[in-house]
C-alpha cells in the first residue's frame, strides 16, 4: 500500500474514534491516587541519556522468534465491548499517553521532560521496538511510567484472523516482560481499530483496553504549535492525550511537550496514571 494510501486510512481511523470518545460512551477508568507508581518484579536498570533527535530509521522490524519460558497465566477480566477513553476522577487528573515506541531518537527526550516535572505517564510500546530498545523499558520502569501492548507490528487488526491478533499480542506482551519487569495491564489497538476478538484476547491476558480522548495529531507532524494547542485546548478533568514518540519524526512531539506540559501543571492539572491491578 503507498505511503497516501496508509496516511488517509491512519487520518480516517482515528478521526472516527476521536469522534466516539467525544461522544462520550464509552468507559472510564479510575485515575490512580496518591503516588503514582508502577511496580516492576525485579530492580531495573537505568536508561540511557537524551541525545539530540535524530532523522527516523527503518520503523518496522521483524517479528519476535525462537522459544522462551513459558509464562504465568495471567487474570482474566470481564471483555468489553468498547475501550477506555477517560479516566474517573473528583479532580483535575488527566492521563499522557505516548504510541508505537520505544524510539532511542525521542523516547529518552520525552523521558527527560517528564522526570523534569516530576510526571508519569503511559507508554503503549510495540514489540519490535522493544526487543532493540530494552534499557528505554527497563528506565520506564525505574521511573514509574506505565507500559501497555500496541502489537508486535502495528498492523490494522481488523484485517487479521484472531490466531494473528493473538500473536501479536502474546509476543508483545513477552517482550515487555521481559523488558519491563511485569506483564502489561492495558493493551491499545493500532490505530483505534478496535474489533471483538482485540477485547476478547486482551480479556484473556490481563489487558484493560485504552483509547483517547484528546488526539494530539502529532502523527501529522503538523507543527510543534498545532500540536500544543490541541493538548491545551482540549484539557479537562478525566482527559486522556493521545501522543507518539516513534512511527515518524517526532521531533515536534518532543518540542511541544516541553511547552504544554508545564502549562498543564500551572493550570492545576494532576498528570496521573491508571489504577495498578495486583
Amino acid at each position: 500500500m503507498q505511503k497516501d494510501q496508509l496516511f488517509t486510512r491512519r487520518r480516517m481511523l482515528l478521526a472516527g474514534v476521536a469522534a466516539l470518545g467525544a461522544a462520550g460512551t464509552a468507559g472510564v477508568v479510575l485515575a490512580q491516587g496518591g503516588e503514582e507508581t508502577a511496580g516492576t518484579a525485579a530492580a531495573p536498570v537505568a536508561g540511557p541519556q537524551a541525545r539530540q533527535a535524530l532523522k527516523p530509521s527503518a520503523f518496522r522490524l521483524q517479528p519476535l522468534t525462537g522459544d522462551g519460558p513459558p509464562r504465568a497465566a495471567p487474570r482474566r477480566l470481564k471483555v468489553r465491548k468498547e475501550p477506555i477513553m477517560r479516566v474517573s476522577t473528583s479532580g483535575r487528573h488527566m492521563v499522557l499517553t505516548f504510541d508505537d515506541g520505544p524510539n532511542p531518537a525521542y523516547t529518552p527526550h520525552i523521558l527527560d521532560t517528564l522526570a523534569k516535572h516530576d510526571v508519569r505517564a503511559m507508554f503503549f510500546v510495540c514489540g519490535e521496538c522493544v526487543v532493540q530498545n530494552r534499557e528505554l523499558l527497563a528506565r520506564m520502569a525505574d521511573e514509574g511510567h506505565v507500559v501497555g501492548n500496541h502489537t508486535w507490528t502495528h498492523p490494522l487488526l481488523t484485517e487479521l484472523n484472531r490466531r494473528e491478533i493473538r500473536s501479536e499480542m502474546e509476543s508483545t506482551s513477552d517482550a515487555i516482560e521481559d523488558a519491563y519487569g511485569e506483564r502489561p495491564q492495558w493493551f491499545r489497538a493500532p490505530y483505534g481499530a478496535w474489533n471483538r476478538a482485540a477485547f476478547q484476547l486482551g480479556a484473556e491476558m490481563g489487558m484493560e483496553p485504552m483509547a483517547w480522548t484528546v488526539d494530539t495529531t502529532d502523527w501529522m507532524e503538523p507543527g510543534t504549535r498545532t500540536i500544543i494547542d490541541q493538548v491545551e485546548n482540549g484539557a479537562a478533568p478525566g482527559v486522556v492525550v493521545l501522543s507518539h514518540d516513534a512511527g515518524g519524526d517526532r521531533s515536534q512531539t518532543v518540542r511541544a511537550i516541553r511547552e504544554w506540559l508545564p502549562y498543564l501543571l500551572d493550570s492545576g492539572y494532576r498528570l496521573t496514571v491508571p489504577r495498578r491491578r495486583v
